[in-house]
C-alpha cells in the first residue's frame, strides 16, 4: 500500500512538472468593412504574431458582406462600418448575442489629389469639382455620412448631378486617387498616411457618428479563436493601431 502511495505521488509531481501543451492553432475569417483595410491587415498581423492563429481577411462595402452573411458566408466575425448591420445580425440569429462591441469610430474627409482643389466646405458650394465621389450610400455607411454632410450643408442639391458612386470606400478612393473625380468623400483612415493633395476634415457634428462594430457569428468554425481576435481589437495594442489610423 505504502509503496504504492508513493508511486502515484510521484507520477502526480511528473505530471504537474510537464509543461503546459500548446494550444492548437485556429483561424479566423473576418469579413472587414473596406474602410477598415489596412489597419485590420496590421492587426491580423500582430494578432497572428501573439496568438499563433491565422487570420483570413474579407473586404467589401458593409451591406454587401452582411447580404453575404445571411447567404451562407463562411465568416466567423464581423467588422462593420456601423452598428446597425451587427446588431440585424444579432437579431437574425447570424450572430451570437452579447458580442457585439465598438471597435472604431470613423472621420470623414473630402479629398482631392490635386493641391488647393479642396479648402472647405466652400469647394462644394464653387461648382469648380465637376466630379465628387461617395460611397454607395444604400450599402457603405461612409457614403451615407457623405449624404447627410451635404445636405447639412446646403449643397445637395447644387452637386447631385455631379455625384459618381464607388460601390465601397476602396473604390470611390480610388476614382479620386486615379483623376476620375476631382474630389471625393472617403475614409480619413485611407489618406492618413498619404501626403500631398488637399483635404478637408468633416466636422463630427455634421453626419451621424460613424461608429463601427464587431461582433462573432453563429456559424464560426473556431469560435475561440474568433473571440480571441475580438478581443484583440479592443485591448490596448489594438486600440494603438486603430489609433494609428485615424480612428477615434
Amino acid at each position: 500500500m505504502r509503496h504504492d502511495a508513493m508511486k502515484a505521488a510521484l507520477l502526480l509531481c511528473a505530471a504537474l512538472l510537464l509543461p503546459a501543451a500548446p494550444a492548437a492553432a485556429g483561424e479566423v475569417r473576418a469579413a472587414v468593412a473596406a474602410n477598415f483595410t489596412s489597419a485590420a491587415q496590421e492587426i491580423a498581423r500582430a494578432f497572428e504574431a501573439a496568438s499563433g492563429h491565422r487570420v483570413i481577411l474579407s473586404f467589401g462595402a458593409t451591406g454587401q458582406l452582411f447580404t453575404q452573411i445571411t447567404q451562407g458566408a463562411p465568416f466567423d466575425v464581423f467588422l462593420a462600418a456601423d452598428r446597425t448591420r451587427p446588431a440585424r445580425a444579432v437579431d437574425e440569429g447570424y450572430a451570437v448575442a452579447g458580442t457585439q462591441r465598438t471597435y472604431a469610430t470613423g472621420r470623414l474627409v473630402l479629398y482631392s489629389r490635386e493641391p488647393g482643389v479642396v479648402t472647405g466646405p466652400e469647394s462644394l458650394r464653387q461648382g469648380r469639382l465637376d466630379r465628387i465621389a461617395i460611397a454607395n450610400p444604400l450599402t457603405a455607411p461612409y457614403g451615407a455620412a457623405a449624404v447627410e454632410a451635404m445636405e447639412a450643408l446646403g449643397v445637395m442639391e447644387a452637386v447631385k448631378d455631379r455625384i459618381v458612386q464607388g460601390t465601397s470606400i476602396t473604390q470611390t478612393y480610388q476614382f479620386v486617387a486615379t483623376g476620375n473625380a476631382a474630389a471625393g468623400f472617403v475614409a480619413l483612415s485611407q489618406v492618413a498616411g498619404v501626403e500631398g493633395g488637399s483635404r478637408w476634415l468633416v466636422p463630427a457634428e455634421l453626419h451621424a457618428p460613424i461608429a463601427q462594430d464587431a461582433v462573432l457569428l453563429s456559424g464560426a468554425a473556431d469560435p475561440g479563436a474568433a473571440r480571441a481576435f475580438l478581443d484583440f481589437l479592443v485591448a490596448p495594442e489594438g486600440r494603438a493601431i486603430v489609433a494609428r489610423y485615424g480612428y477615434d
